[in-house]
């Protein structure tokens, strides 16, 4: 099996899983490798993501190494075996990887939670104010980079459609809700998008609002995604080098409880509308 120059923000997931496996078993890499009559190099590739794992592999490794979380070892095997090509393929060679890195987080997510201080999230966002987002980066880009950005942006909002839509919850801070990216038509724009969004079933918006006494969350901007077990949940927050993926059992767990603050702090969904259609009125 050829390697993969270049793996998917999943596959490398799926390898570091079973990394962890085999650290929580105790075990080297040239002891798992001899279980499989394999290389220890064949190990290493599987567990940086530059090689797939068959079903069988997965499962023997998984009972060498102790593990008996049949949901957890499911899943993983979900992870391995699974080709589908998804919408996001298409960009592929025109994006950056880690455009389609989180598309593809989003389509397998089970739920999805947005905290955001600085801009409406992109799931939520109108063409303009999108494009108006993407277009002011340094250097700026070329026209037609520019449009695939926002139809890619726009296009990941199929995760809200279908039988089936993802269950969305976004907490943002009213800075976000008055900064105009565009002009006041636009803005006003944005927010009727908002509140039309927030009346579907599987989308909640919360606001949080200036004059909360008492909130230092402002450094607090994720995006967390389920998984289809809670050992598989990722957070994605923006790092000086692009997006980073998170997904240790110990900060995932500060993030739910982070998240659960920020949630407390917000005001409710009903009261939420009031709010941003109160903004709406002001433009």
């Amino acid at each position: 099996m050829a390697l993969r120059r270049e793996p998917t923000a999943r596959q490398v997931r799926l390898g570091t899983e079973m990394r962890r496996l085999r650290d929580a078993a105790g075990l080297t890499g040239r002891e798992a490798a001899a279980l499989l009559g394999v290389s220890s190099v064949q190990i290493n590739q599987i567990e940086s993501g530059l090689s797939g794992v068959s079903e069988k592999r997965l499962r023997r490794l998984a009972a060498h190494y102790m593990c008996t979380d049949e949901a957890f070892i499911d899943a993983l095997v979900a992870m391995a075996t699974d080709r589908t090509r998804g919408w996001w393929e298409d960009y592929r060679g025109l994006l950056p990887t880690s455009f389609l890195d989180l598309s593809e987080l989003e389509h397998r997510a089970t739920y999805r939670w947005d905290v955001d201080f600085l801009h409406v999230p992109g799931l939520l966002q109108t063409p303009d104010y999108a494009r108006g987002i993407l277009g002011y980066r340094v250097p700026e880009l070329p026209k037609n980079e520019l449009d695939l950005r926002v139809r890619h942006r726009l296009e990941r909002r199929v995760i809200f459609e279908g039988r089936q839509p993802t269950p969305y919850e976004a907490v943002i801070h009213e800075s976000a809700l008055r900064i105009r990216v565009g002009d006041r038509t636009a803005s006003r724009v944005q927010l009727t998008h908002l509140l039309e969004s927030s009346e579907a079933d599987h989308i909640t918006v919360r606001v949080i609002p200036f004059d909360l006494d008492g909130f230092a969350g402002a450094d607090s901007a994720m995006v967390y995604a389920g998984g289809s077990v809670a050992r598989l949940d990722t957070v994605v927050r923006d790092t000086p080098l692009g997006a980073g993926f998170i997904d240790s059992e110990a900060q995932l767990s500060s993030f739910r409880t982070l998240f659960r603050r920020m949630e407390a702090a917000s005001l409710d969904p009903e009261r939420s509308r009031d709010f941003i259609n109160r903004l709406a009125k002001e433009l």
